[in-house]
């Protein structure tokens, strides 16, 4: 049964939803602010977070981005504002997996856990069409430890860099296609997942703060390729 935590100050919502998810395989435990949540986290068994953006004591971005650090695995699914297109944008920088825009429907919702889960269980073996190299689950580079199916990046110091959602899904397109060219455009088709709006500013934002993290020389690990798009370049076993 897959097991969830729901953060939402809704009584209603923490109400309904465990019913009607049960009837889907789930459990669903709730929760109605960010300090509970943050109480609870670092508790185990937890499969997936449904996230309310709007909390009365706490900020949902900012909680999101503490549980990213707190359990880089943990698949997080933000619940938004209708028609507030920014604070998607930006949940989704700090590492949701997906987003839910109020009011919703149940069904919706329960599709939208299971293609999370779907989507976590695929890329713990690697993007589609990655060939060979994306075999392992685990990647290394210049020193760098990839560990997909716990979505870390370990330096060589084994300290934890924690990745944002779109963070994640590009490393795991330069891994699987190290030293080659890869335009916006098919950046986009190896990072896109549903219910996200990319487009080549999102790219260039995800590259910006992963240059960050691995090398901040503008001639490091991820190279610019004027008219082109980016490379990778180093050797990935």
């Amino acid at each position: 049964m897959t097991r969830c935590l729901l953060v939402d100050d809704d009584p209603g919502i923490r109400s309904l939803l465990p019913d009607y998810l049960a009837q889907h395989g789930m459990q669903v435990e709730t929760l109605p602010d960010g300090g509970s949540l943050r109480r609870r986290l670092p508790a185990p068994a937890v499969d997936l977070l449904i996230l309310d953006l709007m909390l009365p004591d706490d900020d949902g971005l900012s909680l999101c981005g503490w549980a990213r650090e707190v359990q880089p695995a943990l698949p997080v699914i933000m619940l938004t504002a209708q028609g507030d297109p920014i604070s998607r944008v930006l949940g989704l920088e700090m590492g949701a997996d997906d987003y839910l825009p109020k009011p919703f429907e149940p069904r919706e919702l329960a599709a939208r856990i299971k293609a999370v889960l779907r989507r976590g269980r695929g890329n713990a073996a690697g993007p589609a069409g990655a060939g060979p190299v994306a075999d392992g689950s685990v990647w290394r580079f210049a020193g760098w430890t990839f560990d997909r199916l716990r979505r870390q990046l370990i330096d060589g110091e084994g300290s934890v860099l924690p990745l944002s959602a779109a963070e994640y899904r590009l490393l795991s397109a330069f891994c699987a296609h190290p030293r080659r060219a890869l335009s916006r455009e098919r950046l986009l088709e190896l990072t896109r997942a549903a219910g996200t709006e990319v487009n080549d500013r999102s790219i260039d934002l995800a590259v910006s703060r992963l240059r960050a993290k691995l090398d901040a020389r503008p001639d490091g690990l991820i190279r610019t390729l004027r008219g082109e798009g980016y490379l990778f370049d180093t050797e990935v076993r």
